[in-house]
């Protein structure tokens, strides 16, 4: 080798040490790129280049360029990463273009990393073999600095990344105990969209609850809500199960983009969504993130539970007020029945009302005359519950009022379904029957309104008391009532019912039946009217067998001595 190639070699030995010392020195991407070019540039005596990289989803990028435009950079082409990627047209267009005539592959432990390429030089000479080997020492010096430089910034991402998530979760933890200590809807939303808006500062938002068939409530919002009630109404919001872009809003979300929604959020519960969060654009413009989303996701279903919770707690208040209200209405419904049986000579009575588990309708009534006479009733009101037990406090109050008027049944039965009338709303009525025992002649006067029909057993055959007129309450007495008188024997036994014991249920739900009432009371006939009655309770106990009743059962019992 003679003197000058000699001298050469060292220089260019001695330019990569240098070049190896000065690029390891530093982990920040930039500044390798940067000096790999100004190295080349040099070297080679060229005025342009620029190092492009494969990104983390495998397209080439410009990372450092010298010598050409932001404008050349912007045109550069989408090419992907391929064995061959000069091969790419596009590409090979963008360097024919600009003159960018030599270029080689970068190459870390890890596999191809980019491309280095470079322009034409000053002298107009062509690159030859021995600047190729200068440059590709010079990438495999670079390379392994380019790799640790990207490992480097990847844990920087990764820590920054962690950073936030590990600052999500503070800031959810604390909402946590926020939201759970609030337990009312409109405090909730307002903690809620205060959380977003200071995280994320939004323009416009809206905090909606939804599900099932009822109508959207805008618990929080800066839309007008006139209009953005009726943007909702268009919507399904049940198809709302994730996250929500207005660029994938469908057809029947337009409504909501018009109104600058740019994110929709669902609120769910156990997949199932009960509410929306709304958001616009941001004040800086800038478009959320996957971050963004995942903090907002999250808080709204914090903010849901604590709606949810807000929701159970009222309604469990509410049921309680009611539960104390029916137990103070069943008190008071308890004590309208007679306290006492009165006691006659040639008369058994039993009587009892078993409640349901809410207060009821039925009624029944025992009136002791001073001429040896007894006036019982029975009656059932339609429907359930405190309308239904005022009504019979109503007809109790009409009867005890009547009853010292010493009027005939008949007459009095057409004055009873006149005050009933005007006081009932339409579709309530009462079925009712009474009558009036003699102890001394044995006689009885009686008028049914619409009621089950008494069942008399005598001589082990049925006769059913039917005399009478329509129910009471449906509309002022047209037709007058009518009454019958006929005489008891002893030995009869009248039974009074309501249809809480002809139609109480088993878990099969089939029911008790007239039919197996008439059965059992004709085997129980030459009992007493104690044992009667409690023949006739056990038997429907027993066919019911614990299962849960929705009517009142309530029995009368007459027996002749």
């Amino acid at each position: 080798m003679n003197t000058i190639d000699t001298f050469g070699a060292q220089r260019n030995l001695s330019a990569l040490v240098d070049f190896s010392n000065f690029i390891n020195s530093s982990l920040d991407l930039k500044f390798i790129l940067n000096n790999l070019l100004l190295t080349c540039f040099g070297k080679f005596h060229t005025t342009k280049g620029f190092v492009a990289l494969f990104d983390s989803d495998d397209k080439l990028r410009i990372k450092a360029s010298k010598g050409i435009s932001e404008e050349i950079i912007g045109q550069f082409p989408n090419v992907p990463l391929c064995d061959k990627t000069y091969d790419n047209a596009l590409l090979a267009e963008f360097c024919d273009k600009l003159k960018f005539v030599f270029y080689q592959d970068i190459i870390s432990s890890q596999g191809l990393r980019g491309i280095i390429f470079l322009g034409e030089r000053l002298t107009k000479g062509e690159y030859l073999q021995e600047d190729r080997d200068f440059l590709n020492t010079l990438i495999n010096i670079a390379a392994t600095a380019i790799e640790n430089s990207i490992i480097v910034e990847k844990l920087k991402e990764a820590n920054r990344n962690l950073d936030s998530k590990v600052a999500m979760l503070t800031s959810l933890f604390e909402l946590s105990k926020e939201f759970s200590g609030v337990l009312e809807a409109s405090r909730v939303g307002k903690l809620l969209v205060y959380s977003v808006i200071g995280q994320l500062m939004v323009t416009s938002y809206a905090v909606v609850l939804c599900g099932g068939k009822e109508e959207a409530q805008i618990i929080e919002a800066k839309i007008q809500k006139k209009i953005l009630q009726e943007a909702l109404k268009k919507c399904d919001t049940s198809k709302i199960t994730s996250p929500l872009f207005s660029r994938n809003f469908p057809d029947e979300f337009l409504g909501l983009k018009q109104l600058g929604v740019e994110l929709i959020i669902p609120m769910q519960i156990q997949g199932e969504t009960k509410g929306l969060m709304l958001l616009g654009k941001r004040f800086n413009n800038q478009d959320f993130t996957e971050s963004d989303v995942e903090f907002i996701y999250a808080t709204g279903s914090l903010a849901i539970i604590s709606i949810e919770n807000a929701k159970l707690f009222k309604e469990a208040l509410e049921k309680q007020k009611m539960e104390e209200d029916l137990e103070i209405a069943r008190g008071i419904q308890k004590n309208l029945f007679p306290q006492r049986i009165p006691k006659m000579k040639n008369f058994e009575i039993a009587a009892v009302n078993i409640s349901s588990k809410q207060v009821g309708g039925d009624y029944y009534d025992l009136v002791k005359f001073a001429n040896n006479s007894c006036l019982f009733a029975i009656g059932d009101v339609s429907g359930k519950g405190v309308p239904a037990s005022l009504l019979m406090a109503n007809l109790q109050a009409f009867l005890k009022s009547i009853c010292k008027q010493g009027m005939e049944l008949d007459q009095a039965t057409n004055v009873i379904n006149d005050l009933i009338s005007e006081n009932t709303v339409m579709g309530n009525f009462i079925t009712f029957f009474w009558g009036i025992i003699n102890d001394e002649t044995k006689m009885l006067t009686y008028v049914n309104a619409g009621h089950n029909p008494p069942l008399l057993i005598r001589n082990g055959e049925i006769l059913k008391l039917t005399k009478g007129g329509m129910i009471l309450g449906v509309m002022k007495t047209i037709v007058p009532y009518v009454s019958q008188t006929l005489p008891l024997y002893s030995d009869d036994v009248l039974i009074l019912f309501t249809d809480g014991v002809t139609e109480a249920m088993n878990k099969q739900m089939e029911e008790f039946s007239d039919e197996k009432l008439e059965e059992i009371v004709l085997e129980a006939k030459n009992k007493s009217a104690n044992d009667i009655l409690f023949h006739i309770k056990a038997e429907v106990e027993r066919f019911v067998d614990g299962a849960n009743q929705s009517d009142d059962i309530t029995l009368l019992i007459i027996k002749v001595k």
